[in-house]
């Protein structure tokens, strides 16, 4: 099971979280901070948007961190990240978390659901509909199970750091007592990394990971991400057949 701790703390140490009425007090301060950081003097409001209600305290605290101020995850840090589980340390830079929160927010209004957006539109694997979510073959068999596309909406890390999402019509086991990926799992990601990936680059320029239950933005789908240093740009056009992800199409 990953470890359990203070998230907002984590991920940013700076962020002091006291007990009882400072702890409110706190809150209350960030949240008055967030709603106008990064946003153009025109497009201020006056009263929350709903796309902004009920946050976590981490994305709070990172909405009300001005851009300028944020300061990206290095290679070494993602490795070190990975390596270690603390996947929630992961963060967007903080205006993109807010278009990535008022986008998800306008999709849900259009399609009912980021899933039925996802599969539709982005995978086009039908209609949505749990059939055409069938997988034709064992994991990694069929090709035609497996699709890799760009992080709509990446994490604030190295611009030297490709983000992709391997997603599939299979899924992949967990471990009732961990939580976590199955041994057999987990070496079975490894392989198709090594041989997708791997074969492409140098290993200790690839890193993947799977999302935590709790961390996942699409539960209906199985994916996983998988994060290249430096990768020759040719080889990612290719193996995501020319996709762009959608934080280039809507900024």
């Amino acid at each position: 099971m990953p470890p359990s701790i203070d998230v907002a703390t984590a991920a940013f140490p700076s962020f002091r979280k006291d007990v009882g009425s400072h702890a409110h007090d706190e809150t209350r301060s960030t949240t008055n901070r967030f709603l106008q950081v990064n946003v153009p003097r025109s497009q201020w409001t006056a009263t929350c948007p709903p796309f902004l209600r009920d946050q976590s305290l981490k994305n709070m605290q990172c909405l009300a961190t001005p851009d300028h101020q944020y300061q990206r995850q290095s290679w070494k840090h993602v490795q070190e990240i990975i390596r270690t589980n603390r996947i929630d340390q992961f963060q967007r830079v903080p205006s993109e978390l807010r278009k990535y929160l008022e986008y998800i927010d306008r999709i849900k209004a259009q399609y009912g659901s980021v899933m039925r957006f996802v599969v539709t539109e982005r995978l086009r694997w039908g209609n949505g509909a749990l059939e055409h979510l069938q997988p034709r073959g064992r994991p990694f068999e069929y090709a035609e199970d497996v699709r890799v596309l760009f992080n709509d909406w990446p994490y604030g890390v190295d611009l030297d750091i490709i983000h992709l999402v391997v997603w599939t019509k299979f899924e992949f086991p967990d471990d009732p007592a961990t939580g976590d990926l199955t041994n057999e799992a987990r070496r079975a990601i490894e392989h198709y990394v090594q041989v997708t990936f791997c074969s492409h680059m140098a290993p200790e320029h690839v890193v993947w990971f799977r999302n935590w239950k709790s961390l996942k933005s699409v539960h209906a789908v199985e994916h996983f991400h998988v994060m290249l240093y430096q990768p020759d740009m040719e080889f990612v056009r290719e193996i995501t057949r020319g996709d762009v992800p959608l934080i280039q199409q809507v900024a």
